[in-house]
């Protein structure tokens, strides 16, 4: 969820922090306070499009930071932010979008610099913004097959991932087969570069890890006189009267006069004896090292010579030996290939019949399980829109497949559209073309208390989607969206009184004009400032005691509504 919202020099937001909690929470107040405001910097922190009329004026930026807060570790956001390499804490993600005066945007991630297309694709895994007129995914034919598997879950899910594995070796071979009956003039081109290629690897008589072995050895050789001193220096410094392993040898025999004495001397004799054996041992081996030590200045140019030859083929073909190796085997597979294309074409062709057939079973199984979710997913959008007195709308998912001719494509053969009719006798249109404010915010309403509960969005967040709607139909949305905040935290802005009493948390927002500059504020209201302010929505400017009788009675029955 949302837990923290921080704006500042933002419109006519000079400095405002907010706290959010679960369920749901409405923000009301006067047209022009600031609400929508509120909610234009949430849609900027999820990755939306900046403007620098948005910094207030006469400031240099404005900045947005949002906490929120994921207490499932499967949630979607986890991993994407993973593979973008962003850190996640005790599951804490913290969104931070600045906007200079010039519209340049900065945005981070848990305090990582981000692109605006990263901050997008994280933001919509956590927020979900719905305006009246909006966009939206819904509104979305080409997001609608998405959606629909989102319904179906795993069900649905474990089918495609069958099909999918099948349609990349498709891909496979097709392109495979589409290299092959490429034009011929191309292909004997090809063929001839690949040839040049592998003789030129051929050439050089490569051995695994040789660039490696020969960096090492001239290492030796260029670092031969520092090596010899070195030695030699140690060697002297050990060996010979007067020297290290003398004088050791006399402490030795020093303490072997005593070691009987007591334990103590005896282990410290037998300590002695054990490093200066080590250190003579040492001493040999240095003078081993020195004997072996061989100064060839012509072989230190033959090393030069085959170290140039090889970074000369890792230019052209690979990193290192191994992937030079790599790279002949491939374009030798690629030029018997060429050679008995053929063959290899009748092979593939062959291959090519054989898993469109088994693509095709799978296709056809996943549109069988999809068309099974879509009657479960019809039945259910009728109950909901039942609720909010459109018992009269046909709802229906179609599938547009083409009968000509098959199309594989990642998601399978079916290309899907949610299509409505609002009024009986009126045919199904697609959903997009649905017009009504009223009907567009209850359908849209409708919809989202279905698919919220199979996206895992955090918050969801309603801007005045109730507005075109009064009476019981105001109720009923009032009570679809706080079942909607049961699976998920919403914020609400809203002009109802039906749908304020509903909320969990009520914040009202106000603005006053403070030495010719306006400043916009917001403050948690009470259960009595709740009262006045749904009595406010309810008559106007001036709230009665009837009125506040009125306003108690829809918090009264709110109330017995959530306890149901």
């Amino acid at each position: 969820m949302l837990a923290e919202l921080s704006i500042k020099n933002f419109a006519i937001i000079e400095s405002l922090t907010l706290s959010f909690d679960k369920g749901l929470t409405v923000l009301t107040g006067e047209t022009g306070a600031g609400k929508s405001i509120i909610i234009d910097a949430i849609s900027l922190l999820a990755g939306g499009r900046g403007s620098s009329e948005f910094v207030r004026f006469g400031e240099k930026r404005a900045e947005i930071e949002g906490l929120f807060l994921i207490d499932d570790e499967t949630h979607p956001c986890i991993e994407k932010c993973r593979d973008f390499g962003i850190d996640i804490t005790d599951g804490m993600v913290i969104l931070r979008r600045d906007i200079t005066a010039n519209g340049k945007s900065i945005c981070r991630v848990n305090g990582k610099l981000v692109t605006i297309a990263i901050l997008r694709e994280i933001g919509r895994l956590l927020v979900d913004i719905h305006g009246q007129h909006d966009n939206q995914e819904l509104m979305d034919e080409s997001r609608h097959l998405f959606l629909l598997d989102e319904y179906g879950s795993d069900e649905i899910q474990k089918a495609k991932e069958i099909y999918v594995q099948l349609y990349r070796k498709f891909l496979d071979i097709k392109q495979r087969l589409k290299r092959l009956t490429e034009n011929e003039q191309e292909m004997a081109h090809r063929l001839d570069l690949i040839q040049f290629q592998l003789k030129e690897i051929e050439d050089a008589n490569l051995e695994p890890e040789e660039d490696v072995k020969l960096q090492e050895e001239r290492k030796k050789i260029v670092n031969f006189e520092k090596v010899f001193k070195a030695l030699q220096n140690a060697y002297d410094a050990l060996q010979g009267e007067q020297r290290g392993l003398d004088w050791l040898g006399l402490a030795m025999s020093h303490l072997e006069d005593v070691s009987n004495i007591n334990e103590k001397l005896h282990e410290m004799s037998e300590a002695l004896s054990n490093h200066y054996y080590i250190i003579e041992d040492l001493t040999y081996q240095l003078r081993n090292e020195l004997d072996q030590l061989e100064f060839d200045p012509q072989r230190l140019d033959i090393i030069e010579e085959r170290l140039n030859e090889i970074n000369h083929l890792k230019r052209k073909y690979g990193q290192s030996v191994e992937e030079i190796l790599q790279y002949a085997a491939k374009i030798e597979e690629e030029i018997e290939t060429i050679q008995n294309r053929d063959s290899h074409l009748h092979t593939l062709r062959e291959e090519l019949e054989s898993i469109q057939k088994d693509l095709l079973v799978e296709a056809e199984n996943v549109s069988k399980l999809r068309k099974k979710w879509a009657k479960k997913l019809i039945q259910q959008i009728k109950e909901e829109l039942k609720a909010l007195y459109m018992d009269k709308t046909t709802f229906d998912v179609k599938f547009l497949q083409d009968v000509t001719e098959v199309k594989f494509t990642q998601d399978g053969i079916d290309q899907v559209e949610f299509y409505l009719s609002t009024n009986p006798g009126e045919p199904l249109k697609p959903l997009a073309k649905v017009a009504s404010g009223g009907e567009l915010s209850r359908i849209m309403l409708a919809m989202k208390s279905i698919f919220s509960k199979h996206q895992g969005i955090t918050s969801i967040i309603f801007d005045e989607v109730d507005t075109g709607v009064s009476g019981r139909v105001a109720q009923a949305i009032g009570e679809k969206i706080y079942r909607v905040s049961e699976g998920s935290q919403v914020l609400c802005i809203t002009h109802l009184p039906q749908v304020a009493a509903m909320a969990d948390h009520h914040l009202y927002i106000s603005k006053e004009t403070i030495d010719g500059r306006t400043k916009t504020h917001v403050k948690t209201l009470n259960e009595e400032e709740k009262i006045k302010e749904i009595g406010r929505m309810i008559a106007g400017v001036e709230v009665t005691e009837l009125t506040k009788q009125h306003a108690k009675e829809l918090l009264k029955m709110a109330f017995q509504v959530k306890s149901s």
